[in-house]
């Protein structure tokens, strides 16, 4: 298979063709379309070969050949941060080995990449990125490494939100984009083990079609209870605008003291300005993120007469074992939070 490369060499894998983010169902033929940002206009199809038709009649032991070391291995993924990582190995289960850079309670608008982050890159068979402007540091990242593996990125395909000329990177706040987003992942999976590894196939299709089951049940269990929350209780306040996917899909009307990014500060006359705001349209709840400082968001929250709702997860999971580990969890978490917040006499 050949995949086109970015300007310093590495090859891209990029997802579904343009367009609505809607569920689609795993297939066995995987064809992956070659984008990137950045990548200076770049632009091959990359079909991946009918592993159906390649098939064959199942051998005796004795007929088995032995597989090397390499065929046998876990395909070595790297996740530009945790969210990321777990749809992956959820995906991939015991067919990849997953390494995230920017990892649980940490913020990738303000990573900084270590030596050991490119040398990872260095050994990957997969890059996995988010895409949409969201990791800033990745292809300087991936220049220095050196790295020559697919770089897929998970968003593409989904329908993204603009304000002007500028994309909100923050797409797998959406349960819907999310189905996009497994989509992609099982593809580039199948692209990159299938020719070699066709066992694996039928395990990733399955995990990926039960993962967008269980995303696709969630979104509607929240839509659901959702109806019967007057519009206007829907009024609540975040740190960063990192909800803009979640409140288009849930019909939210969501505010947040800083912009997309964090990585710049918040002006006194922004503060000023919201605490205003929250005061005139009387906004039920603000909300604090497991990857910002609350105190902010507390000072808001106390000046505009209003209360701290609890704690969302925008950018990042929360450490293993705890209540947002997962992907999944971790949509579970906010939708909760957000419900509860909403309810009438709080």
């Amino acid at each position: 298979m050949t995949h086109a490369r970015n300007a310093f060499g590495t090859p891209l894998l990029a997802g579904a063709a343009s367009g609505p983010a809607e569920p689609v169902p795993p297939r066995p033929l995987a064809g992956i379309a070659a984008s990137r940002r950045r990548a200076l206009a770049l632009f091959v199809a990359c079909a991946v070969p009918s592993l159906v038709a390649a098939q064959t009649p199942a051998q005796t032991p004795a007929q088995t050949p032995a597989l090397a070391p390499a065929q046998t291995a876990p395909l070595k993924v790297v996740a530009s941060f945790s969210l990321l990582a777990d749809m992956v190995a959820v995906v991939g289960g015991d067919a990849v080995a997953v390494h995230a850079l920017v990892g649980p309670d940490a913020d990738a608008h303000a990573f900084t990449p270590a030596p050991a982050d490119a040398s990872r890159l260095a050994q990957a068979g997969l890059i996995v990125v988010n895409g949409l402007g969201f990791e800033g540091w990745i292809d300087r990242l991936v220049r220095a490494s050196g790295s020559k593996a697919p770089v897929l990125v998970a968003s593409q395909g989904i329908a993204v939100r603009r304000i002007g000329k500028v994309v909100d990177p923050h797409a797998w706040q959406s349960l819907v984009a999310a189905q996009r987003y497994t989509e992609n992942i099982r593809a580039a999976l199948v692209a990159i083990l299938g020719p070699t590894r066709p066992a694996q196939v039928g395990a990733i299709n399955a995990r990926a079609a039960a993962y967008t089951q269980a995303l696709a049940a969630l979104d509607a269990s929240v839509r659901s209870r959702l109806a019967a929350v007057p519009p206007d209780e829907r009024k609540l306040v975040t740190s960063h605008d990192a909800f803009g996917y979640m409140a288009d899909a849930w019909d939210l009307d969501m505010r947040a003291a800083q912009g997309w990014s964090t990585a710049g500060e918040v002006s006194a006359a922004d503060v000023a300005r919201l605490i205003r705001q929250l005061k005139a349209q009387r906004v039920r709840a603000l909300f604090v993120e497991n990857i910002s400082d609350p105190r902010l968001m507390e000072r808001i929250a106390r000046e505009a007469g209003a209360t701290v709702g609890g704690t969302l997860y925008s950018d990042a999971l929360s450490p293993p074992g705890t209540r947002a580990d997962t992907y999944l969890k971790l949509m579970a978490h906010n939708a909760e939070t957000l419900l509860a917040a909403m309810q009438p006499g709080r």
